[in-house]
């Protein structure tokens, strides 16, 4: 007997989704919002400190504050945290919790720039089932907990907007963008990047410069419940919990645009064995 395995993967992930409570999606989103007034105060105190030392402290205060919560409303469930120690027991788990603190650490230290955020999300059996992102500088929080009931689109924009990191924007942006025709849209942090596509600022996110899932995990909870595209530069689903939290490559766009998107990157890195560095 063979499997088929799109069919195998979607009744995997429709048996993850039926696991997570209305109280999960709640949680998520109160302690990104928690976390984002928590950072937004620290940004306003320390307006004339160092700005190496205020991001050091928010990454930490923000992290303490996950960290603290989950232990106690969860402590049956697994916590990875870009700022805290892996705990290999949490791949024993069937639920993680996924959190970056403070996504967009060196925007969150330069004043005025609101391309920075919170990422808190809950992985079951290796699906991003609940997910909440919070800006905090446009005092936002977008969530798993409340989507539209029908995403709806108008007409695709032309040229279709690409959201690129403000740094180094890695080599699938310049596939898509040449491809596409794109309009690019310069911003740091990978959750920013990702809700712009969201909230409709961008319409294509091609990331290839190197992630972590704590990057990715709570973005893509959310892009998937608002109907969008989220995978793999290669089309194959983004799969968490892993050994090895290495996750490098993301594609997040809407979804009369991700097939065109998908074709431009097939043939992978032009550059292969060059090292650009990781981007942001």
């Amino acid at each position: 007997m063979t499997t088929n395995e799109p069919t195998g993967q979607a009744t995997r992930e429709r048996a993850a989704r039926a696991l997570a409570t209305d109280a999960d999606h709640a949680l998520a989103a109160e302690l990104a919002a928690r976390s984002a007034a928590l950072l937004r105060d620290l940004r306003e105190a320390g307006r004339d400190d160092d700005p190496d030392e205020l991001r050091k402290q928010g990454d930490r205060r923000s992290h303490e504050l996950l960290a603290t919560e989950l232990a106690a409303r969860r402590p049956a469930d697994a916590v990875l945290s870009e700022e805290g120690r892996d705990d290999p027991r949490r791949l024993a788990a069937r639920r993680v919790w996924i959190v970056d603190p403070l996504d967009g650490t060196r925007e969150f230290g330069d004043p005025g720039r609101p391309d920075w955020a919170v990422h808190v999300a809950l992985v079951i059996d290796g699906f991003p089932v609940v997910g909440a992102v919070a800006l905090p500088a446009k005092n936002e929080v977008w969530s798993t907990a409340t989507v539209p009931a029908a995403p709806s689109r108008g007409p695709a924009p032309d040229p279709p907007r690409l959201a690129v990191s403000r740094t180094r924007p890695g080599w699938s942006a310049g596939l898509v963008e040449r491809a596409l025709g794109a309009e690019l849209v310069p911003l740091g942090s990978a959750g920013y990047k990702a809700l712009a596509v969201v909230r409709g600022e961008a319409d294509v996110y091609a990331h290839s410069g190197g992630q972590y899932e704590w990057d990715s995990a709570a973005p893509v909870a959310v892009a998937l419940a608002h109907g969008l595209h989220a995978s793999r530069l290669d089309g194959t689903p983004l799969a968490y919990n892993n050994p090895d939290p290495y996750l490098p490559d993301l594609l997040i766009a809407h979804r009369d645009c991700a097939p065109a998107a998908l074709r431009a990157v097939a043939g992978g890195d032009p550059t292969a064995g060059t090292s650009p560095g990781r981007e942001t």
